[in-house]
């Protein structure tokens, strides 16, 4: 169960989702708020903020995209998962560096959304006390480093900001180095439950894990595409 007291804030104008979701998330344990629009959402949260937000892009008053932008000016850690009808809708968000954690095209798995909750609010009450254990060891390749028990990626040292999906994606190639993984090998690793996951998702999530490497390091070419097959990582593990 989750840690007791945790809020959610779900803000979100669709009634059905609205209370889809908010029975999932009390089901889960987990104390519950929702909004119908983005206006009344930044009221409360211009008060006191969650612990978690999931924030609908295509919100009326204030838009997803805007509400995402003054709570990050107000919080850099507040967990935040962004939902949407489309998935070149989020490439703007990305554009933009806003700076969510992870996001969910509609429709999307109840798991899947549950299992994002619980990983990125485990992240947030993480103290730098806290040990690895079994498969929470980092994985080193080359210059490469992931923590999987922070959700933590750098690359020569350098933070590169992942999302939950994209990490769990590299996560899944580094482990095997020099190995090719298949797109449905790459999709069972990423996904739980999945709901309308295509190859051409995970080649988008491939182009933008390969775009904020490149941001560091503009000669980044260690994710390597194997025609007809899948990907792998280059490199090999100390």
């Amino acid at each position: 169960m989750p840690a007791p007291g945790r809020l959610v804030s779900l803000v979100e104008d669709e009634e059905t989702i609205r209370e889809s979701v908010s029975f999932a998330l009390r089901r889960e344990g987990y104390r519950t708020e929702v909004f119908a629009d983005g206006l009344a959402a930044w009221d409360a949260f211009s008060r006191s903020l969650p612990d978690l937000a999931i924030l609908d892009i295509g919100l009326p008053l204030v838009d997803g995209l805007e509400l995402c932008r003054r709570l990050r000016a107000r919080s850099a850690a507040l967990p935040i998962i962004f939902v949407t009808s489309r998935e070149d809708e989020f490439d703007r968000v990305l554009g933009l560096e806003l700076g969510a954690d992870d996001y969910l095209c509609k429709p999307f798995s109840m798991r899947e959304l549950m299992a994002r909750v619980k990983v990125l609010l485990r992240r947030a009450a993480l103290t730098g006390s806290e040990l690895p254990s079994g498969d929470e060891h980092p994985i080193i390749v080359g210059a490469l480093r992931l923590d999987p028990l922070r959700l933590t990626v750098t690359w020569n040292a350098t933070d590169v900001p992942l999302t939950v999906t994209e990490f769990l994606l590299l996560q899944a190639l580094a482990r095997r180095a020099g190995v090719v993984k298949t797109r449905e090998q790459l999709m069972d690793e990423a996904y739980q439950d999945r709901v309308s996951v295509s190859d051409r998702t995970i080649d988008s999530h491939v182009k933008r894990i390969r775009r904020k490497f490149q941001s560091v390091d503009p000669g980044f070419d260690a994710i390597e595409g194997v025609y007809g097959a899948g990907y792998r990582y280059r490199g090999e593990r100390p």
